[in-house]
């Protein structure tokens, strides 16, 4: 913003000094499309419905304010366990225990199934995505790295959905929906255990082959006891976090506290926030109460999507990720089970059906920049594989209910 209103001071300089500081506003814009491309589409969505619906005393009541906050207070908590090494110390030690590179595999996707259901899909990826491609760097084929990439970010993306705070659209629409814990795991489970052993079977049917030894140096100087220690605040404000999750405590003093902790004992972790993703949901639920209130919109999306909650969340993860998908599809639903196996299950297929994809694209592409195309093609063939074999189940358990 102060870039802008220094653009406006610019009409009195000279004409050079004012293109410059043109370009770099159309530099930042560009810049937060690229990598903000969800966010700049809710806003934009936010801002053309606002015109419809001028704001008024309505607007306050849109946003679920339990999720945001829980989103906040898990982003920096899940930052604090990042900044102690800890992902890191796991990984090394697994490290140790695989000898080849179909063991190596089994490890690193078993832990980005399993991690995932704590700390989200795109954290496990952003930890242990680079940690792959440093061990194998040295010594593995470019086809074995990129088998073992995409399968664990499968594995993160249908491990994360077996919990609620293992990806975003699972804590909203468990926020929203008011489904209990056993309707939750009825909806997720039976396709995160299907998922597991689909991979299993892939990572255990792929030829052995011996792993080279690989010094990987630790980062941290910090001694096991000291980071143990420092695990104890972000393990309790974790625990508070849960008990939201299930309804025993509200958000307001857990985000109160959640706060003060962080800012005692480690205020930087403020900053590793993502805070485009809060800010994304906030415009979402802006456009999504200003459709309700347009009766004929309200009454066509209804329409569109009550009843084929399922369908209807896998094809919108397609093209618009399955964050914005469960919150745009929510307003207009009765059946959050279907449409939180929908979302989930919508993770897979395309590139951007989860964001948290594009993470290990991005990784992928820096250390291979000639191999973007081979990737997308393997990344799909499995992605798809993977869907039409859950999304069958899906649509025969639920014929079965």
């Amino acid at each position: 913003m102060g870039i802008v209103f220094a653009e406006m001071d610019g009409y009195n300089s000279s004409g050079g000094a004012l293109r410059k500081k043109r370009d770099l506003v159309m530099k930042f814009l560009k810049l937060l499309v690229k990598n903000e491309t969800v966010f700049c589409v809710s806003f934009l969505l936010a801002v053309l419905s606002s015109l419809i619906i001028r704001p008024d005393a309505e607007y306050l009541a849109y946003p679920d304010y339990h999720t945001i906050a829980l989103l906040f207070c898990l982003m920096i908590i899940v930052a604090g366990f990042q900044s102690l090494g800890i992902f890191a110390m796991l990984g090394h030690f697994l490290l140790e225990k695989a000898g080849g590179i179909r063991r190596f595999s089994a490890v690193m996707v078993v832990l980005c199934f399993f991690s995932s259901m704590v700390i989200t899909n795109d954290v496990a990826l952003i930890t242990f995505v680079p940690f792959t491609l440093l061990v194998l760097r040295m010594g593995g084929r470019v086809q074995t790295v990129l088998k073992i990439v995409v399968l664990e970010t499968i594995a993160a993306n249908l491990g994360s959905m077996a919990t609620p705070i293992g990806n975003p659209q699972n804590l909203y629409l468990y926020s929203v929906s008011g489904l209990t814990a056993g309707e939750f795991a009825r909806a997720v489970l039976p396709y995160s255990a299907i998922a597991f052993g689909m991979l299993m079977v892939i990572v255990f049917t792929q030829r052995e082959v011996p792993l080279l030894d690989v010094v990987v140096k630790e980062k941290s100087d910090r001694s096991k006891k000291e980071i143990l220690r420092g695990l104890i605040p972000y393990l309790i404000l974790l625990g508070l976090c849960l008990l939201v999750v299930l309804r025993v405590l509200p958000w307001q003093p857990v985000l109160a506290c959640v706060m003060l902790v962080i800012f005692v004992v480690n205020r930087k972790l403020y900053l590793s926030v993502d805070y485009f993703l809060l800010l994304t949901f906030l415009c979402f639920f802006i456009f999504i109460g200003n459709m309700k209130r347009i009766p004929e919109v309200n009454e066509l999306l209804i329409a569109m999507v009550q009843g084929r909650e399922l369908l209807t969340g896998i094809l919108a993860s397609q093209v618009i990720s399955n964050v914005p998908a469960a919150i745009l599809l929510s307003g207009f639903s009765r059946d959050f089970s279907g449409l939180l196996t929908g979302v989930n299950l919508g993770g897979l297929g395309t590139l951007i059906a989860s964001l948290a994809s594009l993470i290990s694209f991005k990784f992928f592409a820096r250390e291979y920049p000639n191999q973007k195309g081979r990737f997308l093609k393997v990344f799909t063939l499995w992605n798809v594989l993977f869907l039409v074999v859950l999304a069958a189940v899906a649509v025969l358990l639920r014929r079965m209910v």
